[in-house]
This record gives structure tokens, C-alpha cells and sequence, in this order.
């Protein structure tokens, strides 16, 4: 039943778009970008299903033959057809060549995807896409008949550019490529602008598409620029997904992929190490850049999205490590050089990779934090949605303080005493932050000693921060402003003892006769006046529901205590007496005598 709904929606919607044409008096039309636009997104695109795409072409075009009459021979026999200029007497025949082209296409997106894993699919996918770009100049070609109109010309033209350039593409034919996209994207760029808004959108997507496609070529054939604009362009997508977003992330990872070819070796602390895996090279290539682009993020959503980026590359990058610890018994088997005492290479790699994922943690969930911060100080609009409360940061803190522990128990860094102190200084100063707002918590509920007591535990280890900032001032960069904190609580304590006095006062202070609720319900009070609103109130207290209970005398007990004492007499005589038959009497009861 649901596949029947669908061919049958699918033909209700081929019907629809086989309609897409101009007047006759203007010729021949197609509306070749949004007709496939419109078709890959209800059939599979939007979800990167290329496969289930590509079985809705071959079912439209097998509706298309069927209702033109265009048949590729018989059930027994195939006999090919091409569709010429001098059969183009109805837009529908330009719809085949182009659903022909279309399905082409998605087959080889599809072997795309699987190439992945199947190497040898790639052959298959260029075969296809060669296929496609062949269809598509057929259908240029049918475009320049007189019955066609300009717009459906331009678009074929444009159609064809962009097919050709992603079968060059793949091909790494970069200034072919690069021409093809140009001139795709400057015949979508002209149909744009001699539209209406409405009408342009779909132009300037695509144009938006192949964008990083025409950055990448340029960088291939030698702009060094074209990396930062494909940075930007990432930047630029915001903080959704999407195929371009996708896209972009695609064609920086080839293109620091190649830069890595050039990278060995990478120091940290002091210490030089060989960097022999590809996946760590490029990772560690795109470090600086993926920081750039966050420092450079403009909104938190998009800031959020380059951190996870960021984490889940490091991710792979420390399990690639790993992998190949196991994989060295040798390795294994001596952890340490017994010479120097110093952890090998790879671990020390490994332990560098760590740190640059648990010090990417707490950076995010402190920028976390001081949107959250943020948010708190603003006035809510909206008292019946939930904002955020101090318990929401602490939570935040709690991580990073969980993060900075595992970061002083990285394996070669337990006797760097330098690093140690670093990461005991940026202890205290999230612990601040963390006892900062445990205290605000308790003032929410009017706790005012433990929320005092937690204010000055702040300012503590405020001072021990300010202490021993002197010797590590480069630790202190990429922290929290201490000082701000301290200006921050000491207004908070004279606010506290204000709200606290005022408490104490309010509870000290006793209510006037008058305004005292009576308990009494008014049946039981009607000698003494009083004024009492609640009488004509909707539940005035005027009897007492449901009432006490009170004691009532019982019903009596009767024992008959005589029946013990009480002689009956004798029955003897009233009872009847059996006879004793003998043999006699049996015989006279069998026969029945006796009776």
C-alpha cells in the first residue's frame, strides 16, 4: 500500500512538472533546475539516499516513454532510440534526455559513497558520470532548436557546465574543471538577476554549491589563498548541516591531506616527535585553523558546531595512535626507554593528543558557561519558561574541573613541574568560578550564611590565583578574569547581608491583632467581635466540617449466666427402647414380618 501511494504521488508530481512550460507562442519551455531540485528533494536527496533517487528516475522515464509512445523496442528485443531535434514538438521529450542524465548522475553518487570501502567501484563511477555529462550535451544539443526558448537554453547550457565540471572534478582535471563550474556558475549568476527574487533563489543555491568546488581547483592549480576561503565559506554556513556544509568539510580534509605529505615531526614542550600517521598529520595541519575559525565564529551555535568538528577529528586521530601502539609488540612490551626514562614517541604523541582534546573540553564548556552567565544576568521576559540557573553552571564547572584532573595525569608529564603548576593554577581559578555560583544557588533559597561562608571560600582561592600568577603569567592568557570575579562577589556579599537583614527583620517582626487569621470557625467565637475578610470570602469558616466525634453511652451486653446451673430432668423414659431380635428377628426382617 505505501509503495502504491508513493508511484501514485510520484505520478500526481511527474504530471505537475511535465506542465512546467511556456506559452507555445513563446516556444518551448523547461524548468530544468527546479524540476530536478524539486524531484531530489521528495525523493531521497534530502537524506543523501542516492539510490532510492535514482529508482524514481527510471520509473518517470519509463512513464515517459509509455506516454509518448517512445519505446525501446519490445519485451524480446531492444532496439535504441535517440531523441532528435525534429521529434521535439513537446517539452516532455526534453524531460527524457533529461531524467536519462539525471539517473546517470545519481548512480554515480551513489558509487561515490561505496567507493569509500570498494576502491574498485571508482571506475564504475566515472563511467557513469560520463554517461551523464553525455546526456547532458544531448540535451543541449536538442535545446538549440528554434522551438526552444532562451531561458530553457541557458539553464541546458548551465546544466551541461555543471555536469562536465564534476565529471573533471572527479577526473582532478583541476583547470577544466575550474572552467566548467565558472561558467556554470556565471549563466546562473545572469538567469538570477533577470528574475524576480522569488525565481533567483534556486539559481544562487546552486551558484553557493559549486563555490568551494571552484576554490579547491584554484588552490589545486596553485592559489594558496583558496584554503582560507573555503574557511571562511565553512565559517559562513552557519550552524547547520547540510550538503554544502558537508561539502566544505570534505574538500579541506583533501586539502590538508596533501599539505600533510610535507609534515614530519611536531614539538611540544621541549620535546621533538616523529609524526608517522597520515589521519594525525592532517589532524594536527588543521589544528590552527579549525582555533582561527572558532576564535573568528560569530554566533554560539556556529562556535558549538567547529568544537565538535574539532573533537570528533581528534577523536580519530587519538584512537589512530592507539591502534598503532597495539600494533608494535615491541613497543608494548617496554613502555619506557630504560636509558633515559622518558616515555617512547608514540606515547608521548598520544599524550599530546589527549591534552589537546581535554583542553578543547574545557574551552567549550566554558564558552558554555559564559553564555549561560550571560543569560542569568538578563531580566526573563517570560516567567513561565524555565531560564537558566546557577545549578546549570555548575555542572560546566564540575566537567572542567574533572577535565584539568585527567589532564595532571597525562603518562611523561608527571614530572614536568612547570606543566603541573599550570594545571593547578587553572584548577583554583574553575574553582572559583564553580564555589562562585554554588553560592548563588544557596541565595536563591535564602541561605544566607552557607551562601556567605562560599563567598569568601572565593575569594580565597582568588587570592591564592592572584598569588601565583606572578610566576606563570603565560598560564594566565587563556583563563578567566580573576579580578572581574572579585569585583563581582564583593558586590554580591553587600547585597547579601542587605537581603539578610531585611529577612531577619520580616520574621522578627509581629502581625497587629487584625491581621491574624482566626482558627476558630464562627459558631464557636459569636461573644467576641473581629474583623475577618474570609467570612465573605468563598470559603468562610463558619462551622467546623466534619465535626469531633463525642462519646455516647452504648448498647448494653447480655450473658446468660444461669444456663451453668440449670438441672434438666430426666428423659428416660421419652427415649424408645430397641428389642433384641436374635436370629429370630433378622429372618422376620428379611421377609419382612417384623414390620
Amino acid at each position: 500500500i505505501k509503495m502504491a501511494a508513493e508511484k501514485h504521488s510520484e505520478a500526481l508530481v511527474a504530471g505537475m512538472d511535465e506542465n512546467k512550460e511556456n506559452k507555445p507562442d513563446e516556444g518551448l519551455g523547461l524548468e530544468i533546475l527546479q524540476i530536478i531540485k524539486e524531484s531530489q528533494q521528495q525523493h531521497g536527496l534530502r537524506h543523501g539516499d542516492y539510490q532510492r533517487y535514482r529508482g524514481y528516475c527510471s520509473r518517470r522515464l519509463r512513464r515517459l516513454r509509455k506516454t509518448l509512445g517512445f519505446k525501446m523496442g519490445n519485451r524480446h528485443k531492444f532496439t535504441g532510440k535517440k531523441v532528435t531535434v525534429e521529434m521535439v514538438s513537446d517539452s516532455r521529450y526534453l524531460l527524457l534526455v533529461l531524467m536519462e542524465a539525471e539517473r546517470a548522475w545519481s548512480y554515480a553518487m551513489q558509487l561515490k559513497q561505496e567507493a569509500n570501502t570498494e576502491p574498485r567501484k571508482r571506475f564504475h563511477l566515472l563511467s557513469r558520470l560520463r554517461k551523464a555529462a553525455k546526456r547532458s550535451e544531448e540535451l543541449e544539443r536538442l535545446c538549440e532548436s528554434p522551438k526552444v526558448d532562451a531561458k530553457t537554453k541557458l539553464e541546458a547550457q548551465a546544466y551541461t557546465a555543471y555536469l562536465a565540471g564534476m565529471l573533471w572534478f572527479e577526473l582532478q582535471e583541476w583547470k577544466s574543471a575550474m572552467e566548467a563550474f565558472n561558467k556554470c556558475k556565471t549563466i546562473y549568476e545572469k538567469l538570477a538577476s533577470a528574475f524576480t527574487e522569488e525565481q533567483a533563489v534556486l539559481y544562487y543555491q546552486r551558484v553557493e554549491e559549486i563555490s568551494p568546488n571552484i576554490r579547491y581547483c584554484a588552490y589545486n592549480i596553485g592559489d594558496q589563498n583558496a584554503m582560507n576561503d573555503l574557511m571562511q565559506m565553512r565559517l559562513s554556513a552557519g550552524g547547520g548541516g547540510g550538503m554544502i556544509a558537508e561539502k566544505l568539510e570534505a574538500l579541506i580534509t583533501q586539502t590538508r591531506a596533501k599539505q600533510a605529505a610535507t609534515m614530519s615531526e611536531v614539538e611540544w614542550r621541549g620535546r621533538t616527535v616523529p609524526v608517522k600517521i597520515d589521519k594525525v598529520r592532517i589532524f594536527l595541519l588543521g589544528l590552527a585553523d579549525n582555533e582561527a575559525a572558532i576564535a573568528q565564529a560569530a554566533s554560539e551555535e556556529t562556535k558549538e558546531r567547529l568544537y565538535e568538528t574539532l573533537l570528533a577529528e581528534c577523536r580519530d586521530s587519538i584512537q589512530a595512535v592507539r591502534e598503532e601502539i597495539k600494533a608494535d609488540s615491541k613497543q608494548r612490551e617496554r613502555a619506557m626507554d630504560t636509558d633515559t626514562g622518558k616515555v617512547s614517541n608514540l606515547q608521548y604523541l598520544h599524550s599530546y593528543l589527549t591534552y589537546i582534546k581535554l583542553w578543547t573540553v574545557v574551552r567549550r564548556n566554558e564558552s558554555m558557561a559564559q553564555a549561560l552567565h550571560a543569560k542569568l544576568k538578563e531580566p526573563q521576559p517570560d516567567e513561565s519558561r524555565r531560564g537558566p540557573r546557577p545549578q546549570d553552571l555548575i555542572r560546566l564547572y564540575d566537567l572542567i574541573l574533572q577535565s584539568l584532573a585527567e589532564l595532571s595525569g597525562l603518562q611523561g608529564l608527571e614530572e614536568d613541574n612547570s606543566f603541573q603548576k599550570e594545571v593547578a593554577l587553572k584548577t583554583l581559578v574553575y574553582k572559583a568560578y564553580r564555589c562562585f555560583f554554588i553560592a548563588q544557588s544557596y541565595v536563591l533559597v535564602k541561605k544566607w550564611s552557607e551562601a556567605l561562608v562560599l563567598y569568601e571560600r572565593v575569594l580565597k582561592y582568588a587570592g591564592e590565583v592572584q598569588a601565583q600568577a606572578g610566576t606563570l603569567n603565560s598560564s594566565m592568557k587563556d583563563l578567566p578574569d580573576v579580578q572581574e570575579l572579585i569585583s563581582e562577589v564583593n558586590a554580591e556579599k553587600y547585597s547579601l547581608q542587605a537581603a539578610a537583614i531585611l529577612d531577619t527583620g520580616d520574621a522578627a517582626e509581629t502581625p497587629s491583632p487584625s491581621q491574624v487569621r482566626e482558627t476558630k470557625p464562627l459558631c464557636e467565637r459569636l461573644d467576641t467581635f473581629r474583623l475577618d475578610p474570609a467570612l465573605v470570602g468563598k470559603q468562610p469558616n463558619l462551622v467546623q466540617f466534619p465535626p469531633d466525634f463525642q462519646p455516647i453511652p452504648c448498647k448494653p451486653l447480655f450473658f446468660d449466666l444461669a444456663l451453668n446451673h440449670v438441672a434438666f430432668p430426666p428423659l428416660d423414659d421419652k427415649v424408645e427402647q430397641k428389642g433384641k431380635g436374635g436370629l429370630t428377628g433378622y429372618i422376620k426382617g428379611i421377609f419382612g414380618f417384623g414390620s
